[in-house]
């Protein structure tokens, strides 16, 4: 079948999507990275070749497949490989400590696990090193089954598991969120109209982040190519983009800033940009305007989550006077506000996010009661996942985001946001940015203490910070503490670790 037919037809699976684009623009560049790129026939070969090994290894459909890796070309046909076998992706983040590595790849139940130079070092349990395949050594080459291999067919039905993105919890063993097929097909069916067949895709995040697949997915699903990389440069990353003449990319809000604070940005050739779009963290509104003001091709802001329920676009290049806003949901999303009691508010009410989509994950993986806990039911029995953030509808329908629920601070009984404060820190110019945090009071039950990052060149006191933003600021939100660091803790998809801020803390008033 063509890939077209496939694009079109109800349902399709991403390696079969693949093998068409294979015989149709077999020598069209697939995936690049720093060192090498796959045609699509090259891709689909190597994928042919992992899925036939997997299968000689007595990996099962439905197994998982866990990979500890750098974004590389051969990370990415380790990947397609495993869908192919009818296995499940498993990738998991580096950046985590070996024991949790374990610990993931314990609950996912990988009997193999792909790993690179870089990130051997982190498999220290000598049953998990057993069954492990170097990436980037000729004993990946070996493994693979011989040129012109083929794999037995299986038949992957919407419900199979297409992947198991693990979540970024500092504390406990992550969950692991499973994300199936058909999930993974309205990922790349939506975005039908985002004009991926010809894409130069730049992915600079990580392939273990949802952030990430959502843009490169559908890159391979519609025939363009995905440019990776294997560390964000701000300076590289705008190289590449000009080099390869992109089209599209997918950036977290900390990239941005990173990006357009170079002072030879509007030095880069950026002509050939048609759609720049960014997720996972809070996107400042003169950040946007920024890069409506400098960067050719629209600006679309999506707003959901890794687990799925409803998401938000914002076309930024449409709607210069919502910037303060995270966009409408998208057709065939359903998007409502609930109460603590789980009661719908009333118009233009805050309350918590819950959604409903095509794109809503089966659930964690192992885990009944975590995946009871994430969901609600409307009075139709119809399943929503909570999405844990808090924010209300203004008049046309736009959600403005509040706060992460868990990050509200309860002052006094009041509730305090902390973006609203920050939305007043950032303003001092001594202030790069901040982030508040809430913290157990005994006067209060809780209050706010904040953390910036000075801007060089500007002299100010934190003693002088607060006092000027207090002074701005209601008596229940006022700041009980400000802290200078060298930088904000944060994950590889740019979120403020908050968590870390309060163990640092917490740390520090007991070590006194």
């Amino acid at each position: 079948m063509k890939a077209a037919d496939l694009l079109t037809s109800d349902f399709a699976t991403l390696p079969d999507i693949l093998r068409a684009h294979a015989a149709e623009r077999g020598a069209k560049i697939a995936v690049a990275d720093d060192a090498a790129a796959y045609t699509y026939a090259e891709l689909d070969a190597m994928m042919d070749r992992i899925a036939a090994a997997l299968q000689r290894d007595g990996v099962a459909q439905g197994q998982a497949v866990a990979i500890i890796a750098s974004a590389s070309i051969d990370y990415a046909a380790v990947f397609m490989g495993t869908l192919r076998a009818g296995c499940v992706a498993a990738p998991l983040a580096p950046s985590s400590t070996p024991e949790s590595l374990a610990a993931m790849i314990a609950d996912c139940g990988a009997p193999i696990v792909f790993v690179d130079g870089e990130n051997a070092a982190a498999i220290t349990d000598q049953d998990i090193a057993a069954r492990q395949v170097r990436l980037d050594t000729d004993e990946f080459h070996a493994w693979l089954a011989p040129e012109g291999a083929k794999p037995a067919p299986v038949t992957i039905e919407p419900e199979h598991g297409f992947n198991i993105i693990y979540s970024s919890g500092t504390t406990g063993t992550p969950k692991g969120i499973v994300q199936s097929h058909a999930m993974r097909w309205s990922h790349i069916g939506r975005n039908s109209a985002g004009g991926y067949g010809d894409a130069v895709t730049m992915n600079s995040t990580p392939l273990y982040s949802n952030t990430t697949l959502v843009s490169f997915l559908p890159t391979l699903g519609w025939g363009g190519t995905s440019v990776l990389m294997k560390k964000f440069d701000a300076r590289r990353f705008l190289e590449l983009a000009q080099q390869h003449r992109a089209t599209h990319a997918m950036l977290v809000p900390v990239q941005y800033q990173r990006l357009m604070s170079l002072p030879d940005f509007d030095s880069f050739d950026l002509s050939s940009f048609r759609l720049k779009t960014s997720t996972s963290a809070p996107f400042a509104p003169a950040l946007k305007a920024d890069v409506l003001a400098r960067w050719p091709g629209a600006l679309i802001e999506f707003y959901g989550m890794t687990e799925g329920g409803a998401s938000t676009g914002l076309n930024a290049t449409e709607h210069p006077d919502k910037l303060h806003t995270v966009g409408q949901p998208l057709p065939g999303h359903d998007m409502r506000l609930i109460d603590d009691d789980g009661n719908e508010v009333a118009p233009g009410e805050t309350g918590e996010v819950v959604g409903r989509s095509p794109a809503m994950m089966t659930g964690y993986h192992g885990r009944q009661q975590a995946t009871a806990d994430a969901e609600w039911y409307d009075n139709e029995g119809n399943r929503f996942i909570r999405h844990g953030d808090i924010g209300r509808f203004d008049e046309d329908g736009f959600l403005i985001l509040m706060d992460r629920k868990k990050d509200l601070i309860i002052s006094g009984g009041f509730n305090v946001y902390p973006v609203d404060i920050e939305a007043v820190l950032k303003q001092h110019p001594a202030v790069h940015e901040c982030t508040v945090i809430g913290v157990p009071s005994e006067a209060w039950g809780e209050t706010p203490v904040g953390f910036y990052v000075p801007d060089t060149g500007v002299d100010a006191s934190e003693a002088e910070i607060m006092a000027w933003t207090n002074n701005q600021l209601g008596k229940t939100q006022r700041l009980s503490a400000l802290h200078a660091i060298d930088e904000l803790p944060r994950s590889a998809i740019g979120k403020v670790l908050k968590r870390e801020l309060r163990d640092r803390l917490a740390g520090d008033i007991k070590g006194e």
